[in-house]
């Protein structure tokens, strides 16, 4: 299983990155997906999750800045990041879930950093 997230970078307050999250190795359409993040000397925190049926949350820090989506076709997770700010500065991560009858698949991917600054 591989989980390859790109699309991080230097973005100057106020600007956009739209991350990229391509799966392998799963039947990707039946597992619900997650972008997480961890800034320095922060915990892990969740930023966003899409269902298999296409269900949405967010982070409250995050309404109304960042979309999740999925390609089904593509096996690619998506996050769309409007308006960034310097505490939107992190290493995110995606994350792939899927219940099954002895527990929980839970794959993640390396990380892609994304930093605000001026």
């Amino acid at each position: 299983v591989q989980l390859q997230a790109s699309g991080g970078g230097l973005v100057q307050p106020g600007g956009s990155l739209r991350l990229s999250c391509a799966a392998s190795g799963i039947i990707f359409s039946r597992y619900s997906m997650n972008w997480y993040r961890q800034a320095p000397g922060k915990q892990r925190e969740l930023v966003a999750g899409i269902s298999i049926v296409g269900r949405t949350n967010y982070a409250n820090s995050v309404k109304g800045r960042f979309t999740i989506s999925r390609d089904n076709a593509k096996n690619t997770l998506y996050l769309q990041m409007n308006t960034l700010k310097p505490e939107d500065t992190a290493v995110y991560y995606c994350n792939a879930v899927q219940p099954t009858p002895w527990g929980t698949d839970d794959y993640w991917g390396q990380g892609t950093l994304v930093t605000v600054s001026s």
